[in-house]
């Protein structure tokens, strides 16, 4: 993958200065669809979103969630590590690009670079895995560009909307992605 076309970006600690961004997000059924929420709207409260960000900030949830900043310093959405395996030394990627300005134009491919290196390389990770929803071709594209390949397909792996959705799990293992 040619990455000297993607935009610059930072992943950076959560702060609770993005609580009101990830609120706000959350309120967009565009920016969530694909996303694993409560089907409730709004899917959480600012309360319950400054309680999952303190989670986060504290290391008490199992996530190593990091805010995605541009160039600029604006953050833009989110990109985690979570379902860590440090004895078979993997873990399973989530990404949410939360503002819709920013889609479509190499910042999740971007912000998902950097959470390899730092899961490879901090973490000593050799395998980082992610499900997709089979309909989210957008996500199924960038995926792929990245280096991720097809490991199976879940079945009825979600409920989304009163239906289950099957989803594709895909993996990047270490040694192809510093290839």
């Amino acid at each position: 993958m040619r990455t000297t076309e993607l935009p610059k970006v930072e992943i950076r600690e959560l702060t609770l200065d993005d609580v009101e961004d990830r609120y706000q997000w959350c309120l967009d059924k565009e920016v969530t669809k694909h996303l694993n929420m409560p089907e409730k709207f709004p899917p959480f409260s600012r309360e319950e979103t400054q309680i999952w960000i303190e989670m986060c900030i504290n290391k008490r949830n199992g996530y190593e969630q990091k805010a995605i900043v541009t160039e600029e310093r604006k953050h833009i959405g989110w990109v985690d590590l979570k379902n860590i395996d440090r004895m078979n030394r993997h873990a399973e990627l989530g990404i949410a690009i939360g503002d819709k300005t920013y889609w479509g134009k190499g910042y999740g491919l971007a912000a998902m670079k950097e959470m390899l290196l730092w899961g490879f390389n901090e973490l000593e990770l050799n395998k980082i895995w992610l499900r997709v929803e089979v309909d989210n071709e957008k996500a199924i594209k960038s995926y792929t560009r990245m280096g991720y390949v097809e490991e199976g397909i879940l079945r009825q792996d979600r409920l989304r909307n009163g239906e289950f959705v099957d989803r594709v799990r895909m993996s990047i293992l270490k040694q192809d992605f510093f290839k």
